[in-house]
């Protein structure tokens, strides 16, 4: 007989259906083999599928996986905006704690309409990849490094981010890093665009792991703590991005778009 999963499609950092990122929410009674939670991750056929289990340890709520369709990844925010955003409509409550394996505890918490996700600040450092510029397909001014993998290239303009057209197989090929490329922007302070094809995800339509990398590159910048923050997808999708101690702290909405069961062999 099948069995069936509760399930959530979560369109994560927009105020409306169809923008900011999608996320699959499936809560699980106790953990799947791997293999089996990468198959659905597959399934899905979203940047993220965020799993979670109770958690046993008193260290937080749940705990929490992110799987792309191809691997699971170290840290994904809006994939945890949607699983606070699940849980806290189902069960109650202002805020809920996720324990994770690489990314230490996370906490969504209610903040008005929205919500509030607070993520470990990932600190950048000058750099150079002359390979990975190349493939941009356009020179950055500066390039910033962090050696889990996360990549800054600052551009002078909104524009000049917007008229990337990298080549995506490539990059692809020089590992699973992301590709962050940034700029001031128009309507909002930071403009960015995000390239991720060695984890399956080509560009991705909001990423709040990189903009745990942005908020501590642009409040140093801007010399303030704050800023809003687009990220120019097809789909788009918008946080206010604060730097608190070692957290970067994103706020933005949720809107829920499906809800049913998912049914497996």
């Amino acid at each position: 007989m099948s069995r069936a999963l509760p399930y959530w499609h979560v369109d994560a950092f927009t105020d409306r259906a169809f923008g900011g990122n999608q996320a699959a929410v499936v809560p699980l009674d106790d953990w799947f083999e791997d293999d089996l939670l990468l198959a659905i991750a597959g399934e899905n056929n979203f940047a993220e599928t965020a799993f979670c289990v109770r958690d046993t340890s008193g260290e937080a709520d749940w705990d929490l996986r992110w799987f792309t369709p191809v691997e699971e990844v170290r840290l994904c925010g809006h994939a945890t905006l949607a699983s606070g955003h699940v849980l806290l409509g189902r069960d109650g409550g202002e805020r809920v704690r996720f324990r994770t394996r690489r990314a230490g505890t996370i906490e969504v918490a209610r903040a008005g309409t929205g919500y509030e996700l607070a993520l470990p600040l990932i600190r950048t450092e000058p750099g150079e990849w002359a390979e990975a510029v190349q493939l941009l397909g356009a020179q950055p001014q500066e390039v910033w490094l962090h050696p889990d993998g996360y990549g800054v290239y600052l551009f002078a303009s909104e524009d000049a981010v917007r008229a990337l057209d990298p080549d995506l197989r490539a990059l692809g090929a020089l590992g699973s890093d992301q590709f962050i490329c940034t700029a001031p922007g128009s309507d909002t302070d930071v403009v960015s665009r995000v390239f991720v094809p060695g984890a399956g995800v080509d560009e991705d339509s909001f990423t709040g792991s990189a903009h745990a990398v942005l908020t501590h590159f642009w409040t140093e910048r801007l010399g303030r703590d704050s800023f809003t923050a687009y990220q120019a997808s097809r789909r788009g999708g918008q946080a206010v991005c604060r730097r608190d101690g070692e957290r970067a702290v994103l706020s933005g909405h949720c809107v829920t778009v499906v809800e049913g069961r998912f049914f497996l062999p």
